[in-house]
């Protein structure tokens, strides 16, 4: 028997993205979730762990230097 349940496990978090879009908080969280669900999804189809992979980065996020650019 053929089936499509790869396809539409595959569509499932779209449609949960989608949803959940309208609750991302602010205009700012609105740009920076799908950069995030990018970076996550790319990180799965290239069989990498998207926590061990994100962990550093996000870890030094807080004590980034911010200089303004004029």
């Amino acid at each position: 028997m053929l089936d499509n349940n790869a396809a539409e496990r595959g569509m499932r978090a779209i449609a949960l993205g989608r949803k959940n879009y309208l609750f991302v908080g602010s205009e700012a969280g609105g740009k920076a979730a799908p950069i995030a669900y990018t970076l996550i999804e790319t990180a799965k189809l290239n069989a990498v762990d998207p926590h061990a992979w994100l962990a550093e980065p996000l870890a030094r996020t807080p004590d980034y230097k911010i200089t303004p650019r004029y």
